[in-house]
């Protein structure tokens, strides 16, 4: 139970520090490239997939953060739903730094 605790702490802690670090070309970056970045989808069911994954995550967080990250099967859902998600941000982050680019 104490390896889950720690391994699902550390994911979070990685997934703020990268999300942070991702959103530092935003303020000091040009802003003018910026204004000009649209993401489009072809298709409106291309956003149900991220969006159960950031509604699945914020879920987890706070029902692990409300058990005081002490139910083992809990964390190690939330540890995959972060590494999940911390692979679409990433994903987003360089399609976006290929633009601007």
């Amino acid at each position: 139970m104490k390896v889950s605790k720690v391994v699902t702490k550390i994911v979070l802690r990685v997934f703020v520090i990268l999300l942070v670090a991702a959103m530092v070309p935003l303020f000091q970056g040009d802003q003018a490239k910026l204004q000009h970045i649209y993401l489009t989808f072809h298709y409106s069911w291309q956003l149900v997939f991220p969006a159960i994954i950031i509604i699945s995550f914020l879920f987890l967080l706070i029902t692990c953060g409300l058990k005081k990250f002490n139910e083992p099967e809990m964390n190690w859902l939330l540890v995959v739903n972060t590494v999940v998600l911390l692979a679409y941000v990433i994903a987003i982050s360089i399609k976006v730094m290929q633009i601007v680019g």
